[in-house]
């Protein structure tokens, strides 16, 4: 869901490519965000996939539009998608905030200075297929924050495109947005987003 999970790929040493994926770890948790250890990234997206922790990220303008980010079309899962703002998975030690504004900054060159209000809004489990190529398994927490300089420099690495959504039309009538092709886990959290 993240932002390494792309198809570059490197020689291991043994003639074998690897995936850049497998030279990064995620944490592994239980049902309730409970921190079991860690993983391989890349084995816990193949297969049946491993459990472990992540988080979205949604930025919101003074005017309650919400800045969706559509995946870069290099990523290994949901590749050219249309995301929240930013997702990925904090590193073992790291806070889904601290991991929020790392990724934010990464991945778009937004500040702490630029936003304020950066809090966890909600939590959830989910498990999901992208089909031939691997799984989402992750508890994900839900993160908001109100951006008041909308300033950006996105990583073309990581961003194919950027938007800005009237919220409250987007929740509310999600079949209108169709044809953006959004990710599951965003999906999810805007349908649990109830005011």
């Amino acid at each position: 869901m993240s932002s390494e999970e792309t198809a570059g790929e490197t020689d291991s040493g043994g003639g074998e490519p690897e995936h850049e994926n497998a030279r990064q770890a995620v944490v592994t948790v239980d049902e309730d965000d409970t921190e079991l250890g860690t993983a391989n990234r890349l084995d816990a997206h193949t297969g049946d996939g491993i459990r472990h922790r992540a988080f979205t990220s949604l930025l919101f303008d003074e005017d309650d539009n919400i800045l969706l980010a559509q995946r870069s079309p290099d990523k290994r899962l949901w590749d050219t998608f249309w995301d929240g703002t930013v997702a990925s998975h904090p590193i073992q030690g790291q806070s889904q905030e601290e991991a929020t504004r790392q990724r934010l900054e990464e991945e778009l060159g937004v500040t702490p200075d630029q936003y304020e209000g950066l809090e966890v809004t909600d939590r959830f489990e989910y498990k999901r297929y992208y089909p031939n190529e691997g799984v989402e398994w992750e508890v994900c927490a839900v993160l908001q924050a109100t951006l008041t300089d909308r300033t950006l420099d996105p990583d073309p690495d990581e961003v194919a495109g950027l938007m800005w959504v009237p919220y409250e039309r987007l929740h509310r009538n999600p079949k209108w947005y169709r044809q953006l092709r959004l990710c599951p886990w965003f999906e999810i959290a805007m349908r649990r987003d109830v005011e």
